[in-house]
């Protein structure tokens, strides 16, 4: 099965420099370093059920997702793992499978080692590995097991689990302090105290530096950057990012957006997540293309062809711009996987479909290849323009056809070999 490490990224960007993390191996990906961006997501299905899981696996893969974590919470699920991960190799897929363990981590990687030795990274939540002297009892067996098979580590501190020991010591200690600070920023110090005292407990016990990944999840977009900030500033590990339950549909899009956008734009962070909660029976490759288009939109990675169109107005009262972007849309997204592998860099391509006179133009010449429909009163003629310049003008009934004729030429004019 071959690997691939994510290329370096080496696009103009209005971002800040990336933070340079220590790079991470993970199976056949890496991340960190100054390494693009890595995109992940995590199945919703029952890992036990492992046709289930294995075809959600695929599917997330194939979607996009670079690394794919599954809950491994059971017996049934640890020793499902294996199946899993064969049936998605067998299906081609070469994303890493990490495993997110809870409570039980380290009696199903002790009494599963073949789950053990399947998975190409754990997730450990030190917030309930076990609490006292149990706790390190706990970490230090996940630890052991990680070493042993050579698997990397993620510590994964969530404000909805945190180590409430901790997270008592800080706060009775911060009652006592002459100028007590906000339950909040307490809060936020103890996840970061969490992260980085089990990171140093991880090395302690064995674990490489460059085989932990760190993350510190909460649920309020404030709260994320100011965690994020700090743990930046103040370790060199890979960070992965994103809200905790950060809700469904636009609430989650819009809130996810808004933390990961500002600390993507300050060059933090290194692979991402958009946790959103599905709708019933909804499409979980919806988390991947979102995390896509966050990436996309702050140009720090293409994945497939944009299309810039207009909201439409008074101008437009006709829905034929409408139905010809959504025609556009359709037709790149059904193409592209035969063009990433024909066309290289055709996930860079712009295409507009304007509405009217007024940005029409102007947004079609700023395009690869762009068309200025006729809005309401105007004449019925589309200019079409390429690569800033006037093409040709259509009109008629077959301007849809016609268009879309022109866009897959200009594809295999300008990304063919």
């Amino acid at each position: 099965m071959p690997t691939f490490t994510i290329p370096l990224d080496t696009s103009d960007s209005t971002a800040s420099p990336r933070r340079r993390s220590v790079p991470v191996a993970i199976g056949s990906v890496t991340i960190g370093g100054v390494r693009p961006v890595a995109v992940q997501s995590m199945t919703n299905t029952d890992t036990a059920d492992a046709d289930a899981t294995a075809t959600q696996v695929i599917a997330l893969a194939e979607a996009g997702s670079e690394l794919v974590r599954v809950t491994v919470n059971t017996p049934e699920a640890a020793r499902a793992v294996p199946e899993i991960v064969a049936r998605a190799r067998d299906a081609g897929v070469a994303a890493p499978i990490v495993g997110d363990f809870h409570f039980s981590g380290h009696l199903l990687l002790t009494d599963v080692p073949e789950c053990a030795r399947a998975l190409d990274k754990y997730r450990i939540n030190p917030g309930n590995v076990g609490s006292g002297k149990r706790h390190d009892e706990h970490f230090r067996q996940i630890i052991r097991i990680a070493v042993a098979n050579g698997k990397p580590v993620r510590i994964g501190v969530n404000w909805g689990s945190l180590d409430r020991e901790l997270l008592t010591a800080l706060m009775d200690e911060n009652a006592r302090s002459a100028k007590p600070r906000e339950d909040r920023e307490v809060t936020l110090d103890a996840m970061f105290q969490s992260a980085v005292r089990s990171a140093a407990l991880a090395e302690e016990f064995g674990q490489p530096h460059d085989a932990i990944v760190l993350s510190a999840k909460v649920s309020g977009v404030r709260d994320l950057i100011a965690i994020y900030r700090r743990l930046a500033a103040e370790t060199d590990f890979p960070l992965h990012l994103g809200l905790t339950e950060a809700g469904m549909g636009a609430k989650g899009i819009v809130a996810s957006t808004a933390g990961l956008a500002t600390l993507l734009l300050e060059g933090i962070g290194d692979t991402i997540r958009v946790s959103l909660t599905p709708q019933p029976g909804g499409d979980r490759r919806e988390e991947v293309r979102i995390c896509q288009q966050i990436l996309q939109s702050l140009e720090l990675r293409h994945f497939q062809p944009q299309v810039t169109s207009c909201p439409g107005c008074g101008r437009t009262t006709s829905s034929f711009f409408q139905e010809l972007a959504e025609r556009v849309n359709t037709r790149l997204r059904e193409q592209m996987p035969v063009w990433r592998s024909a066309y290289p860099g055709v996930e860079g391509l712009r295409v507009a479909v304007m509405g009217c006179v007024v940005n029409g133009p102007g947004e079609s010449r700023h395009a690869d290849i762009g068309i200025s429909l006729p809005g309401t009163a105007e004449d019925p003629k589309a200019p079409v323009y390429v690569d800033g310049s006037l093409r040709t003008t259509l009109q008629g009934p077959r301007i849809a056809e016609e268009f879309l004729a022109l866009v897959e030429d200009y594809v295999a004019r300008r990304f063919g070999a």
